[in-house]
């Protein structure tokens, strides 16, 4: 790996990078090849300050175990996980169809296809949810399609994971604002149904192209989502079948 993290590393592991994916708060993702099996897999390296802390590793690696053991045919499957330079990373199918966001970004989607990511989603969170995994962080930009156009949900533990780090570090709790149930933002233990409420959130968003809640920051978007009503969708989309708004 690069000790320049700006710098395309030339591996990660035993994985030789092709090109960065994508890059954000939690992670950069790169495009990569495993020698080993000969297939393209996608890299996901974490922050390196999550693994200055020596209780970081065993939390990661129990994570890291209970996502791999994860399977469902709408699950994006973990391949591998590791450490390299002092940098954690995950390795998962590379997934080469876009993503949900691209998909609402690029305009209105058809009713039917709607409803066939919905349920795809959902039985992939349903499955997770009972073997005590909750996402935490559904969201188009984590709902990832391949070459066929099927919808597989993304990135299971990895709030988690970010969260195991931040209460070492002392930093912020991570999330997507605009996709969190109210008690996201409090204390106490979570349940599955903040995974279904953040469903509900990207479903409301592929009927409308919106979102339910806007603010200027982060905190008043999460404010939002506590104290606002819930927004009529009809008065966005009118043409939306009644059922599906109620």
């Amino acid at each position: 790996m690069a000790d320049d993290e700006t710098n395309l590393p030339e591996t990660i592991g035993r994985y030789v990078i092709n090109d960065e994916i994508g890059r954000g708060g939690m992670a950069t993702v790169y495009n990569a090849t495993d020698p080993q099996f000969g297939r393209n897999v996608a890299v996901k390296v974490l922050p390196r300050e999550f693994t200055h802390n020596p209780h970081f590793k065993e939390r990661f690696e129990r994570e890291a175990q209970a996502i791999a053991q994860l399977e469902h045919s709408a699950i994006v499957p973990v391949y591998d996980y590791g450490e390299d330079d002092g940098r954690a990373f995950l390795v998962m199918r590379l997934m080469q169809g876009g993503t949900l966001a691209d998909r609402i970004n690029a305009g209105a989607l058809d009713p039917e296809d709607i409803a066939d990511i919905l349920d795809q989603v959902a039985a992939a969170l349903d499955v997770a949810h009972k073997r005590g995994i909750i996402h935490r962080d559904v969201k188009p930009g984590n709902v990832l399609f391949d070459e066929h156009g099927d919808a597989f949900i993304s990135d299971f533990g990895l709030v988690k994971i970010g969260e195991t780090a931040s209460s070492l570090t002392g930093s912020m709790i991570v999330g997507t604002p605009a996709y969190m149930a109210p008690e996201m933002s409090q204390a106490g233990g979570l349940t599955s149904l903040v995974d279904v409420y953040a469903l509900g959130v990207t479903l409301y968003q592929m009927l409308t192209g919106e979102l339910p809640y806007q603010a200027d920051t982060p905190l008043g978007t999460m404010l939002a989502h506590a104290v606002e009503p819930i927004p009529d969708i009809m008065q966005t989309r009118p043409e939306t079948d009644p059922a599906v708004a109620r």
